[in-house]
């Protein structure tokens, strides 16, 4: 059974970064779309960032797009998520997923994904 495992998340003032992991272990990574999600309390789940793993091209929301990035480590199992510029809206817990998809299959809907995290808080306060 494939595992996601997210790290990184925390505390951050508005304005900071924070760079999120997740490692995937038991599947070829590199053969795996690889997602971004969020959900803030009473909220829904929402996209934040995918990517594919030919290429690879990286897909974003609108809300995040120039601020955050999102890359992959093959050797490593790792896709990261590098987030900059944070504000207060940006506080979440945030999902790694992934899909054992093709080459270009990096969907911006959650129920596209497979596999799951178990997520890990980043909360933006002064």
């Amino acid at each position: 059974q494939v595992q996601l495992v997210e790290s990184g998340g925390g505390l951050v003032q508005p304005g900071g970064s924070l760079r999120l992991s997740c490692e995937l272990s038991r599947g070829t990574f590199s053969r795996y779309g690889m997602g971004w999600f969020r959900q803030a309390p009473g909220k829904e789940r929402e996209f934040v960032a995918s990517i594919t793993w030919s290429g690879p091209m990286p897909f974003y929301s609108d809300s995040v797009k120039d601020r955050f990035t999102i890359s992959r480590d093959n050797a490593k199992s790792t896709v990261y998520l590098q987030m900059n510029a944070l504000q207060p809206e940006d506080t979440a817990v945030y999902y790694c997923a992934a899909l054992p998809g093709g080459p270009w299959d990096a969907p911006q809907e959650a129920r596209g994904y497979r596999h799951w995290g178990q997520g890990t808080q980043v909360t933006v306060s002064s």
